[in-house]
């Protein structure tokens, strides 16, 4: 078994693990329920993690998870609208014009 992603939220872990086994990727999801422990062991040592089962898979594992969260970093960019008003990345419409994004 190989860790393949980690996050300070279930759901995001969760979410990886969804994707994986889409793709017929075996994984499980560890420390699901050490929360409660934060201020005892580091923070960072709770989070959630994603295992994949067979380690021949890491590869490919990587690559799904990489190109899933490249995808979220580009749309959390801020952009300049047409109209001048700067939005933030996850607005696909500016709020003042209702001017689609176009980059």
């Amino acid at each position: 078994m190989k860790k393949v992603y980690s996050a300070d939220n279930l759901v995001a872990s969760g979410n990886i693990k969804n994707l994986l086994e889409s793709c017929n990727i075996d994984c499980i999801i560890k420390n699901m329920n050490l929360g409660g422990a934060i201020g005892e062991i580091p923070p960072i040592e709770c989070w959630p993690e994603v295992w994949i089962i067979n380690d021949d898979d890491f590869v490919e594992a990587t690559n799904i998870i990489n190109s899933t969260t490249q995808v979220n970093q580009q749309t959390a960019a801020l952009w300049k609208c047409q109209c001048g008003e700067i939005l933030e990345g996850q607005f696909s419409a500016c709020w003042h014009c209702g001017a689609e994004r176009t980059s």
